[in-house]
């Protein structure tokens, strides 16, 4: 039983991890706005 218990911890701590991660950079790192521009074909009016 103890492996099992050791196991469960040390899921939970990488997945604590990753979400801490994730919240960090979600959260801590600003966007970057920037203009974006999307060619459509003509073929897509033409219907």
């Amino acid at each position: 039983m103890p492996s099992l218990i050791r196991l469960l911890v040390v899921l939970g701590l990488l997945g604590g991890l990753c979400y801490g991660a994730m919240w960090a950079l979600a959260n801590l790192v600003p966007p970057h706005p920037r203009e974006m521009s999307v060619t459509i074909p003509a073929e897509r009016f033409n219907r």
